[in-house]
Formats: C-alpha cells, sequence, structure tokens
C-alpha cells in the first residue's frame, strides 16, 4: 500500500503588495529587496474578513473538489501553520467547523513545524495511510503572516519576506506500485532554535532565557507569562531571524535531504522530474538548483509573487505545477524544506 496525491489545490488572497509599496512604511526599495530575496510582491489577506483558517478552508474545497470526493468523505485532518487563528484550539477543527464537516467527527491534528511543516505533515499522513487506518486525508498548509509583521525599518528584513496564502492535498491508498510516495526523510536540530523564532507571547517568562531580553518583569510577580507591558512598550512581539544563519544552514541542508531520499530509492538527481523546494529565498533554491545541477524547467519557484509563505509554500507550488500542467503522471517529484526549529525534510513523489 503506498500513499498517493489525488488532489491539490490552492488560494491566495487578492490583495497585492509590491515591493514599492512596503517602501510607504519602512526604509527600502524595490531592488533591495530583489537583490537579496527575489520577492518582487506577495499577498495579504483581508484583516477582520480573512483568517489562517479560512484561507485553508478556500484551498482545501479545490483540492476536495479535484480528488472527486465530498467534504463528508474526509476521514483525517492535518493543518500546519506558524500563525493560527488562536493561541488554542488550533487551525485543524477551525477548518473542519468552516468546511461544514463536524457531523462526522472526523480526527483532527495540527503542526507547528513552521516552513518545514508540510513536508512533516506529508510523512504523518503516509503513515496514517499506509496502516490503513484513514482512506482519506485533508493536508493544509495555511499562513496569515501579515497580522505579526513589524513594518518598520527596524523590522524589514523579516517582513519584505513573509506573504499570507494556503494550498491543500487530499491523500488517498494506492496498489499501484508505480505511484506514490516512495520515501519521506524528517530532521531537525534545536541548537540555533531562537535564531528563527518568534519568542513572544510564551509561557518562558525568561527561563534560561534571559529576563532582560524577552520581556519578563519580574520572576516574583505572578502572572504577565504570556504578554507583559515591556514587551508591547519594546517591539518584542515580533519574528526573529538572524538571515545569515539561516541562509548558510539552508544551503546545505536543502541538498543533503535531497540526495538522502534519492539514495534510499536508489535513484539519482537525473531521475527527478521536478524538484519543488520550500520558497523561503530564492537564492536558496538557486543555490540548490546550481548544487544538485538541475534544470530551470525542473524547478519550481513562484517566491517572486507570493514572497516566503512558509508552511504553504510547498503545497502552493506544487498545485500551481499541476493546473499549469509541469507534472504529468509518472513524474518523480522532489519536495524539500528547511525552517525555523531547525527542521528540514524531504519527500520523493511517483505521481
Amino acid at each position: 500500500m503506498r500513499t498517493k496525491i489525488a488532489g491539490t489545490g490552492h488560494y491566495v488572497p487578492e490583495n497585492v503588495v509590491t515591493n514599492d509599496d512596503l517602501t510607504k512604511y519602512m526604509d527600502t526599495s524595490n531592488e533591495w529587496i530583489i537583490e537579496r530575496t527575489g520577492i518582487e510582491e506577495r499577498r495579504y489577506a483581508t484583516k477582520h474578513k480573512e483568517s489562517t483558517t479560512t484561507l485553508g478552508a478556500k484551498a482545501a474545497r479545490m483540492a476536495i473538489k479535484n480528488a472527486g470526493i465530498t467534504a463528508e468523505d474526509i476521514d483525517f485532518i492535518i493543518f500546519a501553520t506558524l500563525s493560527p487563528d488562536y493561541y488554542f484550539p488550533g487551525c485543524g477543527v477551525l477548518l473542519q467547523r468552516e468546511l461544514g464537516i463536524t457531523g462526522i467527527e472526523a480526527g483532527a491534528l495540527d503542526i507547528r513545524n513552521q516552513c518545514s511543516g508540510f513536508v512533516y505533515g506529508l510523512s504523518i499522513a503516509d503513515q496514517f495511510i499506509k496502516s490503513g487506518m484513514y482512506k482519506n486525508i485533508l493536508l493544509v498548509g495555511a499562513e496569515m503572516h501579515s497580522m505579526g509583521l513589524d513594518f518598520s525599518t527596524e523590522g524589514r528584513n523579516v517582513t519584505v519576506i513573509f506573504g499570507d496564502g494556503a494550498g491543500a492535498v487530499v491523500l488517498q491508498p494506492t496498489e499501484d506500485e508505480n505511484q506514490g510516495i516512495l520515501t519521506t526523510c524528517l530532521h531537525s536540530d534545536g541548537t540555533h532554535a531562537e535564531e528563527l523564532a518568534m519568542i513572544n507571547p510564551g509561557s518562558h517568562g525568561g527561563y534560561h532565557l534571559g529576563t532582560e531580553k524577552f520581556g519578563y518583569p519580574d520572576p516574583s510577580t505572578p502572572g504577565g507569562v504570556f504578554v507583559t507591558q515591556k514587551m508591547v512598550d519594546d517591539n518584542m512581539l515580533v519574528p526573529n531571524m538572524t538571515g545569515q544563519l539561516v541562509f548558510k544552514t539552508a544551503v546545505v541542508k536543502f541538498p543533503q535531504v535531497i540526495k538522502e531520499a534519492l539514495e534510499k530509492t536508489n535513484l539519482s538527481t537525473s531521475d527527478i522530474d521536478l524538484l519543488i523546494p520550500h520558497q523561503a529565498n530564492l537564492r536558496i533554491s538557486q543555490f540548490v538548483q546550481k548544487t544538485l545541477r538541475l534544470s530551470d524547467e525542473k524547478v519550481v519557484n513562484n517566491i517572486q509573487k507570493y514572497g516566503n509563505t512558509t508552511a504553504a509554500s510547498i503545497p502552493i507550488a506544487m498545485s500551481e505545477a499541476w493546473h499549469d500542467g509541469r507534472i504529468k503522471d509518472g513524474d518523480l517529484v522532489c519536495l524539500a524544506a528547511f525552517g525555523s526549529g531547525f527542521t528540514w525534510g524531504s519527500v520523493l513523489i511517483r505521481w
């Protein structure tokens, strides 16, 4: 028994935000952003009307339709995001409600693996399918980054990179030995966890993190663990990224984990028909492409128009590639991601 992708779907908000638009809020330029990231524009959801869950639901409906099933056929939901609607509960149950399938009591699992969340989700779904436990798993990666970015010159290194969007797939079992997920490879290393993170709000209370840096006012004071006035006053409720370290690590881990998957299946880079990397930075994708000696036709890059959509980036790119005819039956498709944690992974799929 193998796991096949029976349907794909994606959704990006209508609001297009160009690099020039960002110059209204911070000291930057179109040329500066393109040179460092390759990004030309991104999409932002409409506040008070859209959320991570509603974005995910639109992508999910497309995937369900393309799989030739109904929402009621879904027996398990996996939702990957770093920007959930609520601190808790997770978006999985909110998506179930949004799709109108609460009556069937399908299980819902939320994944917090950021940029590699979709890859981790595929691996989890693959185990459930192969065990015979579920027959129609809905996997969604969705993000609404725009609600938590720092639109100032101080925050530009992070803010210019990220955008909103959602992608989804429906996974089903297949007995066709020439189709489906061939292997998944997952890794992590928490050594540099804080170098790409949103530290506050959290339950750490400054423990082992430094009370001055992370906004805990007084260890003897009860309460104030999640959000303190100091966090607000010192602009601590925003993401943090040490870009150079992330870049240097990513360009090593991406090729490693792709080659690992190929070795496990006795394949080589020349067998890859299409590589769909997490859209973190166009310069990272180009470096990986050069390292693996892949032609432009064999690599999907859409970060230019959507920015980094974290858990949503791979499913959006995969759905677009399928709808554009870039993925055909029998193709060997490789997915790879690296991100916060650090976590990274790869998937090989025979379409």
